[in-house]
């Protein structure tokens, strides 16, 4: 049921020099699927990420921040579906640090350099053995798989694969970016079941990566939300190979850097779009924008108590033009000296609300004109500053709660 989501032309994923792929079936949960994924990155590579900020993070997660504290250069990651390893406690820990101590062995690097990652159900054991019995046969493979295999083998709930891809030149010098993402349910800023993956070959510096993969996850990921729940796992990994034969780049404010950054912030984007359109159930994809703010902080406060209100989303599901739920939702957003006779409030380019009530020339017929659309854009103007922020969800429908009641059978 994705909102506009067609499945991308895996023949248009540009590789990455210096970093090759492997996805191959492991059996984890299902026969018959691909399910366990490899990257491995040449010396020289450079690696950044953000993690759920959820205090019940799961092993991968844990073992992923030790491991890039130590900075001893990551060499490779590997990624299983059919089973987070979170809410394990000290056997997942086990298990997740005897996969990297065996793919470590492989590739004759030490386990730091490898960087696990795992999505699927909370609370069971991860089947470790599985994935270490099938390492060797996934690095026999090495090179074989694309990231079209890649963006299918990292698939839980989603329906379609979820990748994008750009080319660019900088200096006159060619650059790739690909990246894959997976998720679509257990959504919400501070990232969200969802693992998303990006690579170049572009030439940064490791002080540049340290600031890189956090302003294109706040330009992204932490912009979406499909039900307001923080998950256990959610990784955001940006990788440049630095194959390409550019100057380096620290800085992405002007020059090169600036260039690039637009360029990896249009795919961050796409991928963290892919993921609302996909929401498990949804039916609308819906722009929550606020403007006139004093700050960025309070203006994102306004978006997301918008963009998580279940009697929002399903007015929208619905198609049912009861708006005074959104500015219900502004009043409780926690701006303590708001004036509701500031407040506009729009539906694309309906005008509903004016000086805090109803605007004089809505009609119900307009509103329900366009909540009936599949995009759908909410503006919100507060009359207190110049700031503005904006964050993207769903609607929540009948088959959200259809797919969660069953997500374990």
């Amino acid at each position: 049921m994705a909102v506009d989501l067609v499945a991308p032309d895996f023949s248009a994923l540009r590789p990455i020099k210096g970093l090759e792929l492997s996805v191959i079936e492991a059996g984890i949960k299902k026969a018959h699927r691909k399910d366990l994924t490899v990257m491995t990155l040449e010396p020289g590579s450079v690696v950044g990420a953000v993690f759920t900020k959820n205090r019940f993070c799961a092993a991968p997660v844990q073992i992923c921040k030790t491991h890039l504290q130590a900075d001893h250069g990551i060499r490779a990651l590997l990624i299983n579906t059919g089973n987070a390893n979170a809410g394990t406690g000290e056997d997942g820990l086990m298990r997740a640090n005897a996969t990297c101590i065996a793919l470590a062995r492989l590739l004759e690097v030490s386990p730091e350099q490898v960087l696990p990652f795992s999505t699927g159900v909370i609370m069971e054991s991860l089947p470790h053995q599985k994935i270490i019995d099938h390492l060797p046969q996934a690095l026999d493979q090495l090179g074989q798989s694309t990231w079209g295999d890649a963006a299918t083998g990292i698939m839980t709930t989603d329906t379609l694969p979820k990748a994008a891809s750009l080319g660019l030149e900088l200096a006159g010098v060619p650059v790739s970016i690909t990246g894959i993402s997976k998720g679509a349910g257990m959504i919400k800023p501070n990232m969200a079941t969802m693992l998303g993956f990006m690579a170049t070959d572009a030439n940064i510096t490791a002080d540049g990566m340290k600031s890189l993969a956090k302003a294109l996850a706040d330009a992204s990921f932490n912009r979406i939300t499909v039900d307001g729940d923080t998950s256990t796992n959610d990784s955001f990994v940006v990788m440049a190979t630095c194959k390409a034969q550019h100057e380096p780049i620290t800085q992405f404010e002007s020059g090169l850097g600036k260039a690039l950054y637009q360029a990896m912030e249009e795919v961050a984007i796409r991928l963290c779009q892919s993921i609302v359109r996909d929401g498990e159930g949804a039916t609308k994809f819906i722009t929550v924008q606020v403007e006139g703010g004093q700050s960025d902080e309070e203006c994102m406060k306004v978006a997301y108590a918008i963009a998580h209100s279940p009697l929002v989303k399903t007015a929208f599901f619905a198609s049912d033009p009861n708006l005074g739920r959104i500015l219900a939702a502004v009043g409780y957003a926690g701006i303590e000296d708001l004036d509701q006779s500031l407040i506009e409030l729009y539906l694309d380019e309906v005008h509903v609300a004016t000086k805090g009530g109803r605007h004089p020339q809505y009609l119900e017929a307009d509103g329900q004109r366009v909540m009936s659309k599949a995009d759908i854009t909410v503006r919100v103007q507060l009359g207190r500053g110049s700031h503005k922020q904006h964050v993207w969800t769903c609607d929540l429908s009948h088959e959200y709660v259809s797919i969660n009641a069953d997500y374990r059978s």
